[in-house]
């Protein structure tokens, strides 16, 4: 992962739009749709140009749409590029789009693990209800496992220690853990 992407971001005292934001932060962005993908396992039927491409439109489609920088601007797109994902995962699974057929395709370039898209919708609305709780440790979620950033990236970001970041992290963990009904180990 490269440095702090806030030194690509143009530097003013509002709000940058987004298509200002997406046309400098492009590289991370495509960068975090690639990890989208990769993580569901479904690189043959939804692309991460697709992917990022379809995340634009959506930001863009807010009316003023603009964000204060980029480390938020970044969090924001994360959250439309992992519900996109998943929704693309819900439509690919229902049975009136023939769920009961199992298309495989065989790549052999890289070996990644599919997960069940149950777990994944369980996750995305866990998810959901932390930020409707706690929307900062949602945010660092987004951040550190949907974006790739390190604790440190991220506290340099927000402008907090990274033992912060890491509490809010430990947090998140716990209150997600709890949500979809796994044993949280004590200690």
């Amino acid at each position: 992962m490269t440095a702090v992407a806030t030194s690509t971001t143009p530097d003013t005292s509002t709000s940058v739009s987004a298509d200002t934001l997406f046309a400098a932060l492009y590289r991370d962005l495509h960068r975090m749709a690639r990890r989208q993908v990769l993580a569901r396992g479904s690189r043959a039927a939804l692309g991460a140009t697709t992917l990022l491409h379809e995340a634009y439109v959506q930001i863009a489609s807010r009316a003023n749409a603009a964000f204060p920088d980029g480390p938020h601007f970044l969090a924001y797109a994360a959250r439309v590029m992992r519900g996109l994902a998943i929704d693309h995962l819900r439509r690919r699974h229902a049975v009136k789009r023939g769920r009961q057929f199992e298309i495989t395709v065989l790549d052999t370039t890289i070996a990644v693990p599919s997960g069940n898209a149950r777990d994944l919708e369980r996750m995305s609305d866990a998810l959901d209800e932390l930020a409707a709780v706690d929307a900062s440790s949602a945010e660092v979620v987004d951040l550190k496992f949907f974006c790739g950033f390190s604790f440190g990236e991220i506290a340099a970001m927000r402008g907090v220690s990274e033992r912060t970041v890491q509490r809010q992290w430990e947090k998140a963990r716990i209150y997600l853990r709890r949500a979809l009904g796994e044993a949280v180990p004590v200690g």
